[in-house]
């Protein structure tokens, strides 16, 4: 896909450089690999063992770049060059290499073919401990809770504009985080909403689009 891509842009081959991401030489690997063995045994002498997922965002942190732990190797059919590529970690907590791929694949996604040209505006949901630790032991009733603020949002907006639900619509992409910076259990949801409406036009064929005013 990604060769397909660079190839329809017409980018000449000489304008490409691929420079291997070094984690190892970054000052946060370099604490994570001192000092998180040094975490690690007291805690468990405790009686208070780091939870398994914490562990393996860890252990799979300590190998994310590093060609030890596997690499695929890129060869240019036309020049015969050759790259070798380390296995990534694709995790989903602190490491910054993952998430910043993972976060611009996702909005590329997003703005080529998902989202439509107008505006949006985030909302952020954070719940209580006591329904971060339901949802997240029971993914199902996370799920109905996130209908309910749809809804709750959605119906807003109609109003807002001067509609209602038979004349009106809007839409919304959620991602649901369900860990804090420092891996802590904080589940919570952000929503992107079209911030207006759509309502059918005077042919009855084509959509408009109405923008409500900003929240107070």
């Amino acid at each position: 896909m990604r060769q397909a891509r660079i190839a329809s842009k017409q980018v000449s081959p000489s304008n490409i450089k691929y420079e291997r991401h070094r984690p190892e030489q970054t000052l946060l690997y370099q604490i994570i690999k001192r000092h998180y063995p040094a975490f690690q045994s007291p805690m468990a002498m405790q009686g208070r063992p780091l939870p398994r997922y914490i562990q393996q965002e860890f252990e799979d942190y300590l190998k994310c770049g590093l060609l030890e732990h596997g690499f695929l190797r890129v060869r240019c059919e036309s020049c015969h060059h050759e790259k070798l590529v380390a296995f990534s970690c694709k995790r989903r907590g602190f490491c910054p290499s993952c998430g910043a791929r993972r976060m611009v694949d996702s909005a590329a996604l997003l703005v080529d073919e998902v989202l439509p040209k107008q505006a949006m505006r985030q909302w952020v949901l954070s719940v209580p401990f006591q329904l971060r630790f339901l949802f997240a032991s029971y993914p199902h009733l996370m799920g109905k809770a996130l209908g309910i603020v749809y809804r709750a949002i959605a119906t807003h907006l109609i109003h807002q504009a001067g509609f209602t639900h038979n004349t009106a619509r809007t839409g919304a992409v959620t991602f649901i985080q369900r860990f804090g910076s420092a891996l802590n259990l904080n589940v919570h949801f952000h929503i992107l909403f079209l911030d207006g409406v759509y309502i059918a036009g005077f042919d009855k064929k084509t959509q408009v689009f109405r923008q409500v005013k900003a929240p107070s």
